[in-house]
């Protein structure tokens, strides 16, 4: 199993960035994917954004071009630079392995975002 710590979360206006980092530790980091997730208040947990051991990236729709996925496989970190930051974009984020988030398991504590206007 990966363990996961999420960092770098806060409070900032819209129209600011924020840039969200995930160490992790665990033989399976060199060969997982990984992804970043969120959930909303009274929302279900969505994926943001997720990148392959190759570097290949996908993106939800809400976020496409203001948000970047990016992993150091040498440090054992992914990060989640956020860009151009909307209200909607205020949720509990969290990163994980492909593998864990579709197995449900392997959640940690996340990182809070809150955008305020």
């Amino acid at each position: 199993q990966v363990q996961l710590v999420e960092s770098g979360g806060g409070l900032v206006q819209a129209g600011g960035s924020l840039r969200l980092s995930c160490a992790a530790s665990g033989s399976s980091f060199s060969i997982n994917a990984l992804g970043w997730y969120r959930q909303a208040p009274g929302k279900q947990r969505e994926m943001v954004a997720t990148i392959t051991r190759s570097g290949s990236t996908n993106y939800a729709d809400s976020v496409k071009g203001r948000f970047t996925i990016s992993r150091d496989s040498a440090k054992n970190t992914v990060h989640l630079q956020m860009n151009s930051l909307k209200l909607e974009d205020t949720a509990v984020y969290y990163c994980n392995t492909l593998i864990q988030a579709v197995q449900g398991f392997g959640w940690g504590q996340g990182t809070q975002v809150t955008v305020s206007s």
